[in-house]
């Protein structure tokens, strides 16, 4: 499995941005894919987790602001991002799991100005 994060870029606060995560592999409906992201200085954090079935699930501090969804027809899972803050500044993964272990893309980079 292969995974590129694109969308990234430079808003300012109360701004928006659209996340892609793009999946190789004839299993992308079966996964679950998580978001990620990493700010400087700090661990990374799970920001939003979507199961096969479409369930989805959000870190406090981005639920009502952020959305994560998935394509299976596009083999694409993206993360809506609203009403940015500062502190969502970071690089931002796209994650994925199989029985071989986990599959992390390359990160796009978010920064949000005040």
């Amino acid at each position: 499995v292969q995974l590129q994060a694109s969308g990234g870029g430079s808003v300012q606060t109360g701004g928006s941005l659209r996340l892609s995560c793009a999946a190789s592999g004839r299993i992308f409906r079966f996964n679950a894919f998580d978001w990620y992201r990493q700010a400087p200085g700090k661990q990374r954090e799970l920001v939003a987790s979507i199961t096969s079935g479409g369930r989805t699930n959000y870190a406090d501090f981005v639920k009502g602001r952020f959305t994560i969804s998935r394509d299976n027809a596009k083999n694409t899972v993206s993360l809506q991002m609203n009403s940015l803050k500062p502190e969502d500044t970071g690089v931002y993964y796209c994650k994925t799991f199989l029985i071989t272990g986990d599959y992390w893309g390359q990160g796009t980079l978010v920064t949000v100005s005040s």
